[in-house]
C-alpha cells in the first residue's frame, strides 16, 4: 500500500446504514483508515468539505443528492479527493457520465472485497502521487522565483540568500546593475520581506525629475514657497514614513540635493521647501544606480560620503548573459502573463525561438526580454512562437546589438595605450551612436545607460 504521511481519510457514504458498516468492516480488516461515514446525499458533500478526504466511496442513488450530483460539485470546486462511485443499478450510459465528470472508478453491486481494495488501492496511488507533484512543483516554485524575481541559477540562489538575510533589518541597501537587471523589483522583494512590509513603499526615479522639483518632490513644500505652490504638499519621505523609500538612478541626483539627503539620513529630519518646522521621519532607503559606484564618485555623480551611508549592504545584479539559464523560465513566466493580458491562446516558443534567445546577449537584460516576448505575443499567429515572431534583432540574418562586426572590433581597439580613459568612453560613446545611425534611445540601450546620462555627455562632447 503507498505510504502517506497521514493516516489515509475515507469516505464511505451509502443511503443503506448496513452497507456503510459492512464496507467499513472490509476496509479495517485490511489495513489502517481514518473512515468517515454519511447515509445522505447533503451529509456525503458537507463531510467533503470539513474533512479533506483523500478517497470517496459513494452510492450513485441518493434521493437528495445523487453521486453524479456530488461529483460535478466537487470538480466545479477543484477538490482533490479521488472519487469511486457505486451502484446497483449500472448502465454504459451511467459509467461514461461518471468518468466524463472526474470520478476515478464505477463499481457495481455487490462489490467483491478483492475488488474494492484493489481499486481503493490503485486510487490512493493516483492521490498520493498528485501530492507528491504538487509538493515538487510548489519547492521548484520556491527555487525560481523570489518575490517578483525569477532564476534559479547559482547567481540568483546567493541573491535570495544575501535578500533574506538583509530585508529583516534596517540598513540602507545600494544596489548596482545594468538597466533591466530588476532593482526595484530587487528594492520591492527587500521591503515585502521586512518588517516594513504593512508600510507605503515609494519608489522615485530621480533621473525622471527635472533638478528643480526633485528637492520638492523629496520633501514637500509650504504653500507659497514658489510660484504654484497655492498649497501644503507632503513629500516622498513622509509618504514613506514607516516604510521603504527607493531612489533609483541616485547617481542622476545634483550634488547639491545629494547633501540634504546625506543629511536627513543622519538625523531622520527635514524641512518642508520653503518651511520652518523640522519634520521627522522613520523611512528605510534603498538606493540604485546603473553605473559603477567608484566611477560615480570620481566623475562627481555621487557623493563619497552619501555612497558610504547608503552602501551599509551592496548588492550587485548580475546582468542577464550572466545567468543564461535563467532565460527559459523567465521567458515562459512573461510568456503566460501577455497571453493571459492579451487573451491569446499562445502556450510555448519553438525550439528555433528559444535557442535564439538562448544564444543573444541581452544588452537591455530582462526589460529587453520582456518586451521580446510581449511583441512576439502580440505578432503570434499560432498556440506558438516562432524565431520570426521575435523582433529585428533577434533576427538570424540580423548582426546582433551585442555583437559588432570585426571592423567595429578593430576600431573600438585601435586606441594607444595611455589614452585617458573619458576619451576613451567618448570614442566608444560617439562610434556606438554612428553605428545606430543616431538613434539615442538604441544607443543608451546598448551601452547600458540611461537616456539622459547620454544626452548630458553628448553635450559635454559638443562643448568641448
Amino acid at each position: 500500500m503507498t505510504v502517506f504521511k497521514h493516516t489515509p481519510r475515507i469516505l464511505i457514504a451509502d443511503d443503506d446504514p448496513s452497507v456503510c458498516e459492512a464496507l467499513e468492516m472490509i476496509l479495517q480488516e485490511q489495513g489502517n483508515y481514518h473512515i468517515v461515514t454519511a447515509t445522505s446525499g447533503r451529509e456525503a458533500w458537507k463531510k467533503l468539505q470539513d474533512h479533506a478526504i483523500d478517497v470517496a466511496l459513494l452510492d450513485l442513488m441518493f434521493e437528495d443528492l445523487s453521486g453524479l450530483d456530488i461529483l460535478s460539485r466537487a470538480q466545479k470546486n477543484h477538490l482533490s479527493t479521488e472519487i469511486i462511485l457505486i451502484t446497483g443499478k449500472g448502465s454504459i450510459e451511467t459509467a461514461v457520465e461518471a468518468m466524463r465528470l472526474g470520478a476515478f472508478d464505477y463499481l457495481t453491486k455487490p462489490v467483491d472485497d478483492q475488488e474494492i481494495m484493489r481499486v481503493l488501492k490503485h486510487a490512493l496511488e493516483k492521490r498520493a502521487l498528485v501530492d507528491r507533484n504538487r509538493a515538487l512543483e510548489t519547492q521548484l516554485a520556491g527555487l525560481s522565483r523570489y518575490e517578483g524575481l525569477l532564476g534559479k541559477s547559482p547567481v540568483m540562489q546567493q541573491l535570495y540568500r544575501t535578500l533574506d538575510a538583509v530585508a529583516p533589518t534596517d540598513a540602507s541597501v545600494f544596489i548596482t546593475g545594468e538597466s533591466g537587471t530588476g532593482k526595484e523589483l530587487t528594492a520591492q522583494a527587500i521591503h515585502n520581506k521586512s518588517r516594513r512590509a504593512q508600510k507605503p513603499f515609494v519608489a522615485v526615479n530621480c533621473a525622471a525629475l527635472p533638478a528643480n522639483i526633485l528637492e520638492s518632490e523629496l520633501f514637500g513644500h509650504v504653500r507659497g514657497a514658489f510660484t504654484g505652490a497655492i498649497r501644503d504638499r507632503a513629500g516622498y519621505f513622509e509618504q514613506a514614513d514607516g516604510g521603504t523609500l527607493f531612489l533609483d538612478e541616485i547617481t542622476e541626483m545634483p550634488i547639491e540635493l545629494q547633501a540634504k539627503l546625506l543629511r536627513v539620513l543622519e538625523t531622520r529630519a527635514f524641512r518642508r521647501v520653503g518651511g520652518q518646522k523640522e519634520m521627522q521621519v522613520d523611512v528605510r532607503i534603498i538606493a540604485a544606480t546603473n553605473q559603477p559606484a567608484a566611477a560615480a564618485i570620481e566623475k562627481r555623480r555621487l557623493r563619497e560620503d552619501l555612497y558610504y551611508r547608503l552602501a551599509v549592504i551592496e548588492i550587485e545584479l548580475p546582468p542577464l548573459r550572466r545567468r543564461r539559464e535563467d532565460i527559459p523560465i523567465i521567458a515562459q513566466a512573461f510568456l503566460k502573463t501577455f497571453s493571459d493580458v492579451l487573451n491569446k491562446p499562445v502556450e510555448s516558443i519553438s525550439a528555433r525561438a528559444m535557442q535564439r534567445l538562448m544564444e543573444y546577449t541581452w544588452p537591455g537584460n530582462v526589460r529587453e526580454l520582456r518586451n521580446a516576448i510581449e511583441r512576439a505575443v502580440i505578432l503570434c499567429r499560432s498556440n506558438q512562437i516562432e524565431l520570426e515572431d521575435l523582433p529585428p534583432s533577434l533576427q538570424p540574418d540580423e548582426k546582433s546589438v551585442s555583437t559588432p562586426a570585426a571592423s567595429d572590433h578593430d576600431d573600438f581597439l585601435m586606441v594607444p595605450l595611455g589614452t585617458p580613459l573619458a576619451e576613451v568612453e567618448r570614442q566608444v560613446i560617439l562610434r556606438t551612436l554612428q553605428k545606430w545611425k543616431n538613434n539615442k534611445t538604441h544607443t543608451a540601450r546598448v551601452l547600458g545607460i540611461s537616456l539622459k546620462t547620454l544626452h548630458n555627455k553628448l553635450s559635454r562632447y559638443q562643448g568641448r
